[in-house]
């Protein structure tokens, strides 16, 4: 009975599907106010179901490319799935606690505040706020820093749509409102939202571009970059091209070079030779002019000796074994001997 037990376990084991095939990648999408439906990464999933509820962080610096938020983490949920994309709800953020660390000094004074504040549009957010002054205050002084900041919050939330709310408290509007409010009170480090979370959902406005033209927009641009890396592609190869061209014309302009010389010096020795073959027997009067030849060679082996300084002379002596010693006329008398 065991025995037939393992068997089937077995075969049921080989019938089990590979549970990684079945998934597929989505395609996260920021909403579509006030971020049009900005990709923000990917996640697998087996169906629509699975991915619904998941909630997706990243840091601002690569939600915006913006550095100095590098510590800012942005959290959204999947709310809906359509085809390959997971649209999503912005649900808050959070600073770093490394980074609140780092902040916080000794001698520096440390206010914290919690506020919740309601949009224009029915959204429910909860606000903590973090307030660093330059040294330590007193607790009277807080209670007034506390109560300017929420009416600060309070008043920025009923004044906004969420939209701007997150925009507010991911740039730098709100964090500015609250350092010019807090001024007369005291000197003020640092004063930002650390903290935010949406507690209730409100309406939801249709604004932006829909899902359709982002998808248009997206094909267009990844064209448009196919394009170019092409034009480029194709502009490197032509000048790889040109070049080579250039190289190919130099070594046929040096091999024409080479041949013409050959050419030329072919063209020499022939004529040479021509004018040896075509040179006539010397004649008695030529014979009689050869001494007078010579008699200007030995004149003209003087004046090249006169011309030589004493102590080339002198080697010359050296070489023919001759004696160096004397003026230069009597070193030239012994060369000629």
């Amino acid at each position: 009975m065991a025995g037939r037990k393992n068997v089937r376990s077995r075969a049921a084991a080989r019938k089990q599907k590979d549970k990684w095939k079945a998934k597929r990648w989505y395609n996260i999408r920021a909403p579509r106010f006030p971020w049009n439906y900005q990709q923000i990464g990917e996640t697998l999933g087996e169906a629509d179901e699975n991915i619904l509820g998941r909630i997706y962080e990243m840091t601002q610096q690569e939600f915006d490319g913006d550095f100095t938020k590098m510590h800012v983490k942005l959290r959204f949920r999947v709310t809906d799935v359509v085809g390959s994309d997971a649209l999503t709800q912005f649900i808050g953020h959070q600073h770093q606690n490394d980074y609140t660390r780092r902040q916080i000094r000794r001698y520096r004074g440390k206010v914290d505040g919690v506020y919740d504040a309601v949009t224009t549009d029915g959204y429910l957010i909860r606000l903590k706020t973090l307030v660093i002054t330059d040294r330590r205050i007193q607790t009277s002084i807080k209670q007034v820093i506390r109560a300017i900041s929420k009416d600060i919050i309070l008043g920025f939330a009923a004044k906004s749509t969420f939209a701007k709310l997150q925009k507010g408290m991911l740039g730098s509007e709100l964090e500015e409102a609250l350092k010019e409010a807090l001024k007369p009170i005291s000197r003020v480090r640092s004063a930002v939202v650390r903290k935010s979370q949406l507690m209730q959902e409100g309406v939801v406005v249709e604004d932006g571009p829909t899902l359709d033209e982002v998808h248009q927009e997206e094909q267009r641009t990844s064209a448009e970059a196919k394009a170019r890396k092409a034009a480029a592609l194709e502009a490197a190869m032509s000048e790889e091209d040109e070049e080579a061209g250039e190289d190919e014309d130099g070594k046929a302009g040096d091999e024409s070079e080479e041949v013409d010389i050959l050419t030329a010096a072919e063209a020499l020795e022939s004529t040479e030779k021509g004018a040896a073959e075509e040179t006539p027997e010397e004649t008695p009067d030529e014979a009689a002019e050869e001494p007078v030849a010579e008699e200007t060679t030995d004149s003209a082996a003087d004046e090249d000796l006169t011309s030589l300084t004493v102590a080339e002379l002198k080697t010359r002596l050296k070489s023919a074994g001759k004696p160096v010693s004397g003026k230069k006329d009597e070193l030239i008398a012994r060369l000629q001997e």
